[in-house]
């Protein structure tokens, strides 16, 4: 007994009447509002006939029973539904492609059409489509284009609405620009015309399942082991860590991988615009902004949740990014008692990360002089590690400074390691290496009053790590 399959209605014909194709109401066609046919185009010699038998067999079914049927129950029926179909036109596919064809009409019916399979694919890190015939990908720091594509520009719209639908948000010509999140945390950001001039945008940052470990990161050559190890004893010691970097150089994943370090005894409170992080501990309070409604009004930012968070007895106050007044705020935890808090900002130097924190302080509407606003500044942020995404695409830490105070209106800071890069290799990989610059920095005493042993000769300024 099918039940995927819509009930089929006979409708009587005049006798000699030829025969015409049997027109689906508008009413019936609840699909259209999911897929359409040609999400797998040009993925074989035999697409003219896919296509025709993929829009079929999206016609043919009912939507409703899906969700009461399970992903096994629905692959069968579809499967049965194909060899039906092929019979009936006296058509012939092979068992991939039969298997090829269930899967699209799937992912049509249940996921986001042409990009599952660049979703599921775990080597790809980012999903970026410049219309409905040209999506990039990102794999192993390096962009390239993909096979995929839309059957139009109004197929990859329908799959952009059906990402933001499913977080309660919209996305149409009279709001055109759109953050939202998949299911499984992946960071989303959408365009459409009339910003959007050439079709429709959309960009996807993949999350990843299992979180990059500080080991992962020494092992691709992102942090030598040397500088995990004083990175280890950064947040042990509870030194305030901003981390610097551009897009996509690896803040998050940095941030993240630090985490871990945490004691799993204290209470952390994250704070994001999008949830990414992915902390391991026990007692971790998760909180996210919310955006205004259609109306303009509910908006949640996240200044609010910072200043929210300082009332729910955190030990250490994590923030995703911090970029606007919301950088008072988080300044204001880092000097009453919260120490160990970390957060991230966009800047290309650490010198330009501290000027980017002191504009923000700006953005508070609090009128506080410069000079305060610096000498906040040098109490409450300890360490600024610096991040770079280099010319073959690896992220790199580059650079790990400390505040150590003030100079009349100047903060003053001394780096501590620094990458030098010294050639490319014949397969264009950036060659380099980590090296000490000889200073002795202050937390080396909160370390040892942790327990928190350093080997003084890491600091030597004739030491270099390999990278």
């Amino acid at each position: 007994m099918w039940q995927i399959r819509k009930p089929q209605q006979q409708q009587p014909q005049p006798e000699g009447a030829p025969d015409e194709e049997k027109v689906v109401p508008l009413e019936e066609r609840r699909l259209m509002n999911v897929g359409d046919a040609g999400a797998f185009a040009s993925r074989d010699a035999n697409t003219e006939l896919k296509v025709a038998l993929h829009q079929r067999l999206l016609d043919l079914i009912n939507l409703a029973a899906l969700e009461t049927m399970s992903r096994a129950q629905i692959q069968d029926e579809i499967g049965e539904m194909v060899q039906e179909e092929l019979a009936k036109q006296n058509h012939a596919l092979n068992q991939a492609e039969r298997r090829q064809l269930v899967d699209d009409v799937i992912d049509e019916l249940l996921g986001l059409g042409p990009l599952e399979p660049l979703l599921k694919d775990p080597t790809i890190t980012d999903i970026l489509v410049n219309g409905h015939k040209r999506i990039f990908v990102e794999r192993y720091g390096s962009l390239e284009l993909s096979s995929v594509q839309f059957k139009d520009d109004r197929h990859l719209i329908r799959i952009i609405q059906k990402i933001v639908s499913a977080v309660g948000r919209r996305v149409d010509e009279s709001s055109p620009l759109v953050d939202a999140r998949l299911a499984d945390g992946s960071r989303v950001n959408a365009v459409v015309p009339p910003l959007a001039i050439d079709g429709p945008l959309l960009s996807i940052r993949k999350f990843a399942k299992v979180p990059i470990s500080m080991d992962r990161l020494v092992e691709i050559g992102s942090v030598p082991h040397a500088i995990a190890e004083v990175l280890q004893a950064i947040v042990r010691s509870r030194r305030n860590v901003l981390i610097s970097g551009g897009t996509g150089s690896g803040k998050t994943t940095m941030l993240n991988a630090m985490s871990a370090y945490i004691d799993n005894r204290e209470r952390i409170v994250t704070i994001e615009d999008s949830a990414e992080l992915q902390l391991q501990q026990v007692h971790v309070a998760r909180l996210e902004t919310r955006p205004p409604n259609t109306e303009g009004k509910g908006e949640i930012a996240q200044r609010d949740l910072v200043k929210n968070a300082l009332r729910m007895r955190p030990d250490r106050i994590i923030v995703g990014e911090v970029r606007a007044g919301e950088a008072f705020d988080m300044l204001q935890a880092m000097n009453t008692g919260h120490d160990g808090s970390m957060t991230t900002v966009h800047a290309n130097t650490a010198r330009d990360a501290v000027s980017r924190v002191e504009q923000m302080i700006g953005m508070s509407g609090i009128d506080i002089p410069a000079r305060s606003a610096r000498a906040q500044i040098a109490s409450a942020i300890n360490i600024v590690l610096q991040l770079v995404r280099l010319a073959d695409g690896r992220r790199r830490l580059i650079s790990v400074s400390e505040i150590i105070g003030m100079e009349g209106d100047v903060i003053t800071m001394q780096e501590i390691f620094r990458f030098r890069q010294t050639g490319r290799s014949s397969d264009g990989d950036v060659l380099g290496r980590f090296e000490a610059t000889g200073i002795r920095p202050r937390f080396l005493e909160d370390a040892m009053s942790h327990g928190i042993m350093l080997s003084p000769d890491l600091f030597r300024p004739d030491v270099r790590f390999d990278a």
